[in-house]
C-alpha cells in the first residue's frame, strides 16, 4: 500500500490522534451504542519493544471491528450529532474551527487497501476521501495540536490506525492509536520504546513497523504473534497480502537489498537478494504471490514470484537516477504503476501470465501460471551486443507532473484509469490506452485540502 509523509513527521509513518491513552470505562462501546456491550481497560504489558498495551477485551473489539464492515460510507456522516455532544470530551470539531478559507498543512497520503479510498492527515486531525466518484466523506480536526502523521484505514470500516506527527502531533509518536471514528475516540493503543515508522492493517491482523523491528499482531485481542527484525528501516517499508486467507508479510532483510517474504500458512520463510543497492520501495498484489521492488538507485523494478524468489520481470523507469515514492500492482496484476521523484508517473505491461520464454534475466517460475514472456525489443537479436539499456522493457504510457511535489500512485476501479495524490493536496485520475500507450489523458484534478480548485 502506497503512502507519502511530510519531513516534519517520522518517514512513512502513522498518525493517531491521543488525547486519553488510557480510555476510561465505557458503557456503550459498539459502532451503533449497546447498553449491554461492556467496555474494559486491560492492564498494560511489556512486549520486548513495547511499554504499554491499553485495549478494549477481545470479544469487544472484533465485535466492533466485524460490525464496521457492515456499514456504508454515508452511515458516517449520519454519526455528526453524536460526535458533537462528544466534542467537548474529546477535542473534536467535525467543521473547521478557523475561518473558511484556512488550509491545514498536509502530513500524510495513504490509500486504503482497495485504493477506493484514501486517508490525508494533516496538522489539524484527518480526513477521508472516496476516490470515485472523488469527494470528501469525512473530516476529523482537534482543537489543540491536532497533528497526524498516519492514518491507515481498515477498508471502509470506521477502524483507523493513528500515529501523531508534525511539529505539534495530537499523539506521541511513539503510539499506534486504535480509533472508532461512530464514537470519535481511541479504543485502544499500542506503545513502543521507539519512533513507530507505519502501520498497516488486515481484517485479522495489525503490523507495526519500527525503525529496525516489526510486530505482528491478532486484531481481535491484540495478541503479539510474532516480531522480526529488519535492517535499519526509516520509511517504514512493509507490505500484507489483503485477500481472505494465510497472511504473507514482506519486509527488509537484514542485508543490503534483500527482502524477507513471511508465509504465516505454510510457516515459510523466503529471502530475496533484490538489489545490489538498499531497497527505497516495495508492493505487494492482493493475494501476495507477486512483489515488485526498486532500490535506492531508481532505475530498475524487479518483479519477483514470493513462493521462491524467482525474478519473473525486469523493466527499466529510466537511465538517470530517481527516488521511488510508489509502486502499484493492477488488480489482475496486468499492470504496474510507478512514482518517483522526477515527476512522471509510469505504467508497465506485465507478462508474468503469459507462458512465453523468460529474457536472460528471468527465469521460469515454478507455478507454470506464472511464466514470465521474454522482453519486447527490437534490438532483442543484439542483446549480448548492445548494453542492457537498449533492451529494456520501457512504460506503455505516462503521466507527467512537477517534478516539485512527491506522489503515490494506484490503479482507479474504472478500467484502464489510474488516481495520483500528491502531497501538494493534488488528486488526479488518468486513463492510458492498453494498446497503442503513449500520454495518459488526465479526466479529473482537484485540490483535495481547497475542493473549489478543480478542473
Amino acid at each position: 500500500m502506497a503512502a507519502l509523509s511530510a519531513c516534519s513527521s517520522p518517514s512513512w509513518p502513522l498518525s493517531d490522534p491521543i488525547s486519553n491513552p488510557n480510555p476510561s470505562p465505557n458503557p456503550n462501546p459498539s459502532p451503533s451504542p449497546n447498553p449491554n456491550s461492556n467496555f474494559l481497560s486491560v492492564p498494560q504489558h511489556d512486549h520486548t519493544d513495547q511499554s504499554q498495551i491499553a485495549e478494549e477485551s477481545s470479544s469487544s473489539v472484533e465485535e466492533r471491528r466485524t460490525a464496521a464492515e457492515e456499514h456504508e460510507e454515508d452511515e458516517n456522516e449520519d454519526e455528526e450529532e453524536e460526535q458533537e455532544e462528544e466534542a467537548p470530551a474529546n477535542s473534536i470539531n467535525d467543521n473547521l474551527s478557523q475561518s473558511p478559507s484556512f488550509v491545514p498543512s498536509l502530513l500524510h497520503i495513504s490509500f486504503n487497501q482497495d485504493h477506493g479510498c484514501f486517508a490525508a492527515g494533516t496538522d489539524h486531525g484527518f480526513r477521508i476521501f472516496n476516490c470515485d466518484p472523488f469527494r470528501e466523506i469525512f473530516r476529523r480536526d482537534f482543537d489543540h495540536g491536532g497533528g497526524i502523521g498516519v492514518v491507515e484505514m481498515l477498508f471502509r470500516c470506521n477502524i483507523l490506525a493513528l500515529v501523531g506527527g508534525g511539529p505539534d502531533p495530537q499523539y506521541p509518536l511513539n503510539k499506534v492509536m486504535i480509533w472508532d471514528d461512530h464514537q470519535s475516540r481511541c479504543i485502544g493503543e499500542l506503545s513502543f520504546r521507539s519512533e513507530v515508522r507505519a502501520v498497516r492493517l488486515r481484517r485479522d491482523r495489525i503490523i507495526v513497523v519500527l525503525e529496525q523491528k516489526i510486530f505482528v499482531y491478532n486484531f481481535a485481542d491484540l495478541k503479539l504473534l510474532h516480531q522480526i527484525e529488519t535492517i535499519a528501516n526509516p520509511k517504514g517499508l512493509c507490505a500484507v497480502s489483503q485477500v481472505s486467507g494465510a497472511l504473507v508479510l514482506v519486509c527488509l532483510g537484514l542485508q543490503k537489498g534483500q527482502v524477507r517474504v513471511e508465509h504465516y500458512g505454510s510457516k515459510r520463510t523466503k529471502f530475496i537478494m533484490a538489489h545490489d543497492s538498499r531497497i527505497a520501495c516495495f508492493a505487494l498484489t492482493q493475494d501476495g504471490r507477486l512483489l515488485a521492488t526498486a532500490s535506492t538507485k531508481g532505475t530498475l523494478v524487479r518483479i519477483f514470484n514470493t513462493v521462491d524468489g524467482t525474478l519473473l520481470q525486469e523493466v527499466r523507469r529510466g537511465a538517470d537516477r530517481a527516488e521511488i515514492y510508489s509502486l502499484a500492482f493492477s488488480s489482475d496484476a496486468q499492470w504496474l504503476a510507478v512514482s518517483s521523484d522526477k515527476g512522471t508517473i509510469h505504467v508497465f505491461s506485465l507478462k508474468i501470465n503469459s507462458g512465453s520464454p523468460g529474457n536472460d534475466k528471468a527465469h521460469i517460475a515454478s507455478d507454470p501460471n506464472l511464466a514470465v514472456q521474454s522482453a519486447s525489443s527490437s534490438l532483442s537479436f543484439i542483446r549480448g551486443v548492445l548494453p542492457k539499456y537498449f533492451s529494456s522493457e520501457w512504460s506503455v504510457a505516462q503521466f507527467r507532473l512537477h517534478e516539485a511535489s512527491q506522489y503515490i500512485v494506484a490503479f482507479g476501479h474504472q478500467k484502464n484509469t489510474i488516481v495520483v495524490l500528491g502531497m501538494d493536496a493534488s488528486f488526479y485520475r488518468c486513463q492510458f490506452d492498453p494498446v497503442t500507450g503513449g500520454e495518459m489523458t488526465q479526466m479529473e484534478y482537484y485540490n483535495f485540502l481547497k475542493p473549489e480548485e478543480t478542473s
